[in-house]
């Protein structure tokens, strides 16, 4: 070995660190980015005063649930899927919590227990569109949740009307928003890019 290839070596070492950090830093300003974008997106997210066929609730945080129970009690959809809900919650109790009188929807709303993620919610979304015949859907979660929500939804319900209707969790300022923005976008852009069913995702404790 000569003395020329001893001392290329380590100073092609040093260049390879030298572009692995140069690319690292790109993808971190680009991660960056893409973040006020997605927070301006958040924020532009509505809570619409309209009526649809129905009503979805993608549970997993507070007030989403008795949102929902509001809302149909309210006449804004003849039928309303709670999706995700915890095996032990039933309609009366929920009822008691959102204010409302549980016997004028009996019948009317649907107890999803399968889903354990966004992913799942729109699994189980679809199947209950397709019964009941619905064309356009309120979709009622966090705003911050609302993007990928809609991403999922829109895959399985091409020819759905999604409105959202936006609830935000107590607390939801300061470094608790951005932590949770952040999390989220990472989210986002696993489903952006087909990998939601595989990307593990912490829920909520639901009702």
């Amino acid at each position: 070995m000569t003395d020329a290839s001893i001392i290329e070596r380590p100073r092609r070492r040093r260049m390879e660190r030298r572009h692995w950090l140069l690319a690292l830093a790109g993808l971190l300003v680009a991660w960056l980015l893409g973040l006020v974008w997605f927070d301006r997106r958040v924020e532009a997210v509505a809570s619409p005063s309209l009526s649809a066929d129905g009503i979805m609730v993608l549970t997993g945080g507070a007030d989403r649930v008795e949102t929902g129970l509001r809302m149909l009690a309210a006449g804004r959809a003849g039928r309303l899927l709670l999706s995700g809900i915890g095996g032990g919650a039933e309609l009366g109790g929920l009822a008691v919590r959102a204010g409302v009188d549980p016997a004028p929807l009996a019948g009317r709303v649907t107890l999803g227990r399968r889903a354990l993620s966004t992913h799942g919610n729109a699994i189980e979304a679809a199947g209950w569109v397709a019964r009941e015949n619905i064309r356009s859907l309120l979709v009622v979660t966090a705003a911050y949740h609302m993007p990928r929500a809609m991403i999922e939804l829109a895959r399985v319900l091409p020819g759905v009307r999604l409105i959202p209707v936006a609830v935000d969790p107590p607390g939801y300022d300061g470094w608790r928003r951005l932590y949770l923005l952040a999390n989220e976008f990472t989210k986002y852009l696993a489903a952006v890019i087909g990998l939601s069913d595989i990307v593990p995702e912490r829920r909520s404790a639901r009702p």
